[in-house]
């Protein structure tokens, strides 16, 4: 899958335009504040329909516009072509797939691909629990429509089981331990069959990059939960507790990506530019995962991707990254900011404007 051509309207700070794209990518350069990272953040947006920056909505539209269109149009055949638009006036969001508009988001996603590293996705190594929860969820619900099912089935489960115990209703609690159960389950296996998958690629990926240290990856969580027939039981051992904080406290909404390098958490022990290597490497690993279920390369947006790491990591995620089937969209302030051996053509990002190197 390669971008062919973007168009944006009324999006952050970016002048209305219709850009096409090289099949191998471009580097874009620019101070910052002149609108880079929103054409990374335009591009992924029909990934998701949402920014990936955290962002809502209503941030995402121009000042005092209207709202805000993006089109993505995949070059070659067959050229899907999504389109999402958001209006302020009713505050909802459309969806369309090659022109013909979609009830629900979900039938969507999956038909355009990308995948992206931001400075903040550092995070993913060096940050809490819930960011590597995210990390998974977003990834395997791209991935397969059936984790996408059990997510949303789970969460509303547990919604409601939090609130009748927040309520101090035992009883009317219990009455939702089945739905958790039956999608809690297919989320904790299909979750431990995927770390199980990445645990050698996490560490050839960081050797790749640089890190002598041998790493590790793994799931860390109750593995009974993986089969159904457990949860009662398990549930039955933590219901005072349960009452008493007014919340589930067992579940894969309390797991977690367990990061090791040189037999120490990454998290915690790990280097600034070991965490920065760990987060592109799980970045390199949802490309991966992505392209093995969906049967196409995603694009790749790397927005300052090299910054804090040093010059052997940078040549050596250069390398990593030059693979003739990927398109590669990176950011940089300027030309020198990048490394030697990145050999992409050059567009310039100036108040908002892309254009061809001077």
């Amino acid at each position: 899958m390669r971008l062919g051509r973007l168009e944006v309207r009324g999006f952050r700070n970016l002048r209305d335009a219709v850009l096409e794209w090289p099949p191998e990518g471009v580097l874009l350069l620019g101070a910052n504040g002149q609108g880079k990272t929103s054409v990374l953040e335009a591009m992924a947006y029909p990934a998701l329909f949402r920014s990936f920056r955290g962002a809502p909505d209503a941030e995402l539209a121009a000042f005092g516009g209207p709202g805000f269109r993006v089109m993505v149009e995949a070059a070659g055949a067959p050229a899907t072509r999504m389109e999402a638009a958001w209006h302020r006036s009713h505050r909802r969001k459309q969806v369309l797939v090659d022109g013909a508009p979609t009830a629900r988001l979900a039938e969507a996603l999956g038909r355009w691909l990308a995948v992206a590293f931001l400075p903040a996705d550092v995070g993913l190594a060096a940050g809490g629990a819930s960011e590597r929860r995210r990390y998974l969820d977003r990834m395997l619900s791209v991935a397969e429509p059936a984790y996408l099912a059990s997510l949303i089935g789970y969460r509303a489960a547990l919604a409601q089981r939090n609130a009748a115990l927040r309520q101090g209703r035992v009883e009317l609690a219990r009455a939702f331990d089945g739905p958790l159960a039956e999608a809690g389950a297919a989320l904790v296996r299909r979750r431990r069959a995927w770390a199980a998958w990445a645990a050698a690629r996490f560490g050839g990926e960081l050797t790749q990059l640089g890190e002598p240290d041998e790493a590790a990856l793994g799931y860390h969580g109750a593995e009974e939960l993986a089969d159904r027939a457990a949860w009662p039981a398990a549930l039955a051992r933590v219901e005072r507790r349960d009452a008493a904080r007014g919340m589930t406290t067992i579940g894969p909404h309390r797991d977690d990506l367990r990061l090791m390098v040189g037999g120490r958490p990454l998290r915690t022990f790990g280097s600034s530019g070991q965490q920065r290597s760990g987060a592109v490497a799980l970045r390199l690993l949802e490309l991966e995962t992505l392209r093995a279920a969906r049967g196409t390369e995603p694009v790749l947006l790397l927005d300052d991707v090299y910054a804090e790491l040093d010059g052997e990591r940078q040549e050596r995620l250069a390398a990593r990254l030059a693979n003739p089937s990927r398109q590669v969209f990176l950011t940089a302030p300027r030309r020198d900011e990048a490394p030697a051996n990145v050999h992409l053509p050059i567009r310039e990002v100036r108040a908002g404007t892309v254009a061809p190197e001077a």
